[in-house]
């Protein structure tokens, strides 16, 4: 039997056309629901440009950005939960390093928790629950993510670092620990969606 002559389908005989009509539904299903999930991932979010320090990523809607000095470049917050806060901290690199010379995403995580997150007589304690590294074209970027413990609460932060001209670019994004179950995938949305140009 031919694909012209038809297959079986319920014990009734499926002309080529009509099989290539379900086909096509199914396929228009899956690509369908794909973009979907796709869309729902980046839903409530807005895009965050600087085209003077060449870097973008993706914040959530109703954050603000927050005025800063000595500190980070940027700082956005959330309005209700104002200890939601996503950042981007550019520091020099010594001799025009690169991310793999600063060393393995774990070595540069632990660093990081030592000299930033969780900073000697801070009172915080940061311990490095995931490293990995990331190619986004030619660029590495390593994705480090951190429980770090406060005295009054307990904390989930992820931050994405990566070098480009000379300078060390570090973007992190942090929450309670508490509403990090209802917010990891939106958060790792966000600092997958850190790059720099």
């Amino acid at each position: 039997m031919t694909a012209v002559d038809g297959r079986m389908l319920n014990g009734k005989r499926m002309k080529g056309s009509e099989m290539l009509r379900r086909i096509a539904i199914v396929v228009l299903l899956v690509v369908s629901l794909s973009l979907q999930s796709c869309a729902s991932a980046t839903s409530g979010l807005k895009s965050y440009v600087d085209e003077y320090d060449g870097y973008q990523f993706l914040y959530p809607v109703g954050w603000v950005p927050v005025q800063v000095s000595d500190g980070p470049d940027i700082v956005f917050h959330d309005l209700i939960q104002e200890t939601e806060n996503v950042s981007v901290v550019i520091s020099p690199v010594p001799d025009n390093k690169t991310l793999e010379d600063l060393g393995s995403p774990s070595e540069v995580g632990y660093r990081l928790s030592k000299n930033a997150i969780a900073p000697p007589d801070s009172g915080r304690e940061a311990e490095l629950v995931n490293a990995e590294a990331r190619q986004l074209g030619d660029v590495t970027y390593y994705l480090l993510e951190y429980a770090v413990k406060l005295p009054d609460q307990l904390r989930h932060n992820l931050a994405s670092v990566v070098v480009r001209r000379g300078q060390l670019f570090t973007f992190n994004i942090s929450t309670t620990e508490q509403r990090w179950q209802k917010l990891q995938e939106k958060m790792r949305t966000i600092a997958d969606s850190f790059s720099v140009f």
